[in-house]
């Protein structure tokens, strides 16, 4: 597959915004819809529209069907053990806070630590600030150094007896900085440590074998990876889903009820209380079949080349700091944030709207990342496949022309 085929199945990229023609660089906050997921929510939507697991009716049955078929599809995506490790929620924030509630209420207790690292999206740290106020428990930090690597060798002495779970993402929605998760989690398992992955980021750019990395929970979005907004998925392994308590309670979550007391439905129904988004999840199967046509050979030749002028670019110019800073070719993954001097990020932002280019900007919900790099904000182009080397060329022209305007 060629880029121009990739391209004509995200009928939103021929969008023209003031004139101009879309050059859509926030894919790290939320990625195009392919015509494949569309369709099979409006499919959904139209034709087998009924709640799941419920009712005998044929519609239901087709939902259910729908729905369940997924879960295969994404256990096979991850390489889970079972289809029962595989919870669905609504994205990556959801997931995150069903284990530091569920976990937390069956493993942490006072005086007990978690441990979080610098470079975490603000889903990978307030559930912990949440879970260790109730339980009085301690929030540990593991730091990044000045180019955005963690500072690794810390981790063993930050590591004691009481620590019940090492949180760290896969990659850095701000640096691109693809960690070595692999290595995190066997040194946590060396000292008797469970881990938990955001793989947000990661699911897109690297997507990660469960088993081989042997991490305990990793939590990804749909609508990062191509699919539906408001899906999302938890891997957990057996061994502590089946011991932490649900999350949530009401229908479909319960094998049986009384008055004199409830019993919890088996993995992963235990997990998926109420009305499921039985509509959207279903869109996962088309999206992590169009990011399998993304491996493409061509196609993967001409995201490095973009990559690589993209970097080389913005690193060559004195006006720009650039955070994040690749330590080899596998190191860092498509997201460039950067700074001007003298130049707010918000204002660059704006200037590029105007020329039809989507950026972000602000704190990129990772203040305290911002604070440990000594700035409010930054600006932040984030690439996909789908995007080319003429977008790229025009970002950079762009993004010179708006930083004389503003200098």
């Amino acid at each position: 597959m060629n880029i121009e085929e990739l391209r004509k199945k995200f009928p939103a990229l021929d969008t023209k915004v003031y004139g101009r023609p879309l050059v859509y660089l926030d894919n790290a906050a939320t990625s195009q819809r392919p015509e494949e997921v569309v369709s099979k929510v409006s499919k959904l939507a139209l034709e087998s529209n009924a709640n799941i697991h419920r009712a005998v009716h044929r519609l239901a049955a087709e939902a259910t069907d729908e729905y369940e078929s997924t879960r295969d599809a994404v256990r096979s995506f991850l390489n889970a053990g079972s289809r029962e490790e595989i919870i669905f929620t609504s994205g990556t924030t959801a997931s995150i806070n069903l284990v530091a509630f569920s976990f937390g209420e069956a493993f942490v207790g006072e005086g007990d630590e978690i441990i979080v690292t610098e470079s975490e999206h603000h889903s990978n740290i307030v559930p912990w600030q949440m879970l260790c106020s109730r339980k009085k428990a301690v929030l540990k930090v593991l730091g990044v150094d000045d180019e955005g690597h963690l500072k690794l060798s810390d981790l063993p002495s930050l590591i004691s007896s009481r620590t019940r779970l090492v949180a760290v993402t896969q990659i850095s929605n701000v640096l691109g900085i693809i960690n070595p998760v692999k290595e995190i989690v066997s040194l946590c398992h060396s000292m008797n440590c469970p881990v938990l992955v955001d793989g947000a980021q990661g699911a897109v750019h690297q997507p990660l074998d469960v088993t081989e990395t042997d991490c305990d929970f990793y939590a990804f979005s749909g609508h990062k990876l191509y699919a539906a907004t408001g899906t999302g998925v938890l891997y957990g392994k057996r061994k502590w889903l089946d011991l932490m308590v649900p999350y949530q309670g009401g229908g479909e979550m319960i094998e049986s009820v009384s008055f004199s007391g409830t019993t919890y439905a088996p993995l992963p129904e235990k997990f998926e209380a109420g009305t499921q988004n039985f509509n959207s999840v279903p869109s996962l199967k088309p999206a992590l079949e169009i990011l399998e046509m993304m491996k493409d050979p061509e196609l993967v030749a001409q995201c490095n080349e973009v990559n690589e002028y993209v970097y080389s670019s913005l690193s060559a110019d004195p006006r720009i700091r650039i955070f994040g800073v690749p330590r080899g070719t596998e190191s860092k993954t498509s997201i460039y944030s950067f700074c001007v001097d003298g130049v707010h990020h918000e204002d660059l932002a704006l200037i590029l709207d105007k020329m039809g280019i989507a950026v972000r900007s602000g704190q990129m919900c990772a203040e305290p990342l911002m604070d440990r790099f000594g700035v409010t904000g930054m600006l932040r182009a984030s690439f996909a496949p789908y995007n080319t080397m003429e977008e790229a060329r025009y970002f950079i022209s762009s993004l010179d022309k708006a930083i004389g305007m503003l200098k």
